[in-house]
């Protein structure tokens, strides 16, 4: 992936510097967390904007349409110079690169975290606040996600750091201990 990092990295910090100029680069990162749900979940839109077939011109137009009101004019000056330059293949690494730089900038911290089941409003504000409490920084991000086959509670990861939370998880500890002991 470094030949794909290093084709987002310029777009990204362009448009880290436009939105910082513009005091809009919290507004932007939450779009961009939005775009790269409607990327990630709509194979069409994914395959549409990455055709060799349709031209760029369409594809602007087709963005415009879709996301237009949706997104600063800054996202969409992007998506219009993405499509222009027959780039819209790296658009999930480039939304991605900006948050990561836009979280070093800011000082936020990304926390992964999987849980077995879709989590309570509640229940995110509360694992929000013990993640932050293990971060040690004012501020955390946290990228949520379902993952049944952890049986239940949850896993979180904070840079190397993995806290195991989750059924299948003590499951596992338990069998090795069980080894262990025979």
């Amino acid at each position: 992936m470094p030949l794909l990092n290093s084709l987002a990295t310029p777009y990204a910090e362009a448009l880290l510097q436009v939105t910082e100029a513009r005091g809009e680069s919290e507004t932007v990162a939450e779009q961009c967390k939005q775009l790269l749900v409607i990327w990630q979940s709509s194979k069409e839109f994914r395959e549409a904007m990455m055709s060799p077939v349709l031209e760029p011109e369409a594809k602007k137009k087709a963005l415009k349409t879709l996301v237009g009101d949706q997104v600063t004019p800054s996202v969409l000056n992007l998506l219009k110079v993405l499509a222009d330059r027959q780039r819209l293949q790296a658009f999930d690494a480039v939304m991605q690169r900006f948050l990561e730089l836009y979280r070093e900038q800011q000082g936020i911290t990304l926390a992964h975290v999987r849980s077995a089941k879709e989590l309570s409003d509640a229940q995110q504000a509360a694992l929000a606040g013990k993640v932050q409490a293990m971060a040690g920084t004012g501020k955390v991000d946290i990228d949520l996600s379902v993952d049944p086959s952890l049986i239940g509670g949850f896993v979180v990861s904070l840079g190397s750091q993995v806290i195991d939370a989750s059924l299948a998880g003590q499951v596992r500890r338990l069998g090795l201990a069980l080894a262990k002991a025979s």
